[in-house]
């Protein structure tokens, strides 16, 4: 993938469009980078349209200026959009990605497809009790990178990933992570329960890893349940269930897009 950077903002992404088709949208997990998405790109080129993008802080977007911050990533994605001529697309978002393609859709529903969440929850509806268990599990991790980054990439790709071969990618993103990308972070929580809770527009599709820690089950059933959603609950995966187990990912995303398609076209 080329590297690509957006004027006057830190952002770096990457593209491919290759088809003559609708667009898909993939923004990665904390701590990595777009990397994390490699077999998504390949097994998609020149079947959809595709767009990665470096979250502020991570793998190549950190040449951040005054007044850069996490909360602009929206507006950043949008302005790709706009130099691109992208009219809409399909997202697709894994743990902290599932946080960004919804607060884009919350800001630019047309331009919205389809939205599929794994190993997220729903930004506009979060319960504040497993915001704060949430929040200080994060603060553990975090201590850990006080010490060394490798240390803290150690016990983080045990917890997002769970092949070998997965949390060896894992890991060897991780560790490019910089401390300093910590205060980015932060302007997250900026991001939940803002917009009403609303009846959306296009197709959700909530999912994650049968070896995601137990909450992250918890909410992802809760969460189709509310909505009436497609949910996949993939076998033999963990948080990060694109990295574990792509071939299942893949199709579980080919089958959500062809319903989606079916959907619009019985409206």
């Amino acid at each position: 993938m080329k590297t690509l950077y957006l004027e006057n903002s830190p952002i770096a992404y990457y593209i491919d469009d290759t088809a003559d088709k609708e667009w898909v949208v993939f923004i990665h997990a904390a701590f990595v980078d777009s990397r994390m998405f490699k077999t998504q790109f390949e097994y998609f080129s020149g079947k959809y349209n595709l767009l990665a993008v470096d979250i502020i802080g991570h793998g190549n977007s950190i040449r951040t200026g005054k007044g850069d911050c996490i909360e602009k990533t929206s507006g950043w994605i949008n302005d790709i959009f706009q130099k691109h001529n992208i009219q809409s697309a399909h997202f697709v978002g894994v743990s902290l990605g599932a946080v960004f393609i919804q607060d884009f859709a919350n800001k630019y529903e047309s331009k919205v497809l389809s939205l599929a969440c794994f190993g997220g929850y729903d930004i506009n509806n979060f319960d504040t009790k497993r915001q704060k268990a949430n929040s200080k599990g994060q603060l553990q991790m975090m201590l850990k990178s006080l010490f060394s980054i490798k240390w803290f990439a150690k016990a983080n790709k045990k917890i997002s990933a769970f092949t070998a071969e997965a949390q060896t990618e894992f890991y060897n993103m991780n560790i490019r992570f910089k401390k300093s990308s910590f205060m980015y972070l932060a302007g997250l929580q900026k991001l939940v329960n803002k917009y009403p809770k609303k009846n959306r527009k296009y197709e959700l599709l909530v999912g994650c890893g049968e070896h995601d820690i137990p909450m992250e089950i918890e909410i992802v059933n809760e969460w189709a349940e509310s909505e009436n959603c497609a949910k996949a609950i993939l076998q033999g995966a963990g948080h990060c269930a694109n990295m574990d187990v792509p071939g299942k990912f893949n199709a579980c995303l080919e089958n959500f897009w062809q319903k989606c398609r079916a959907v619009e076209s019985d409206m």
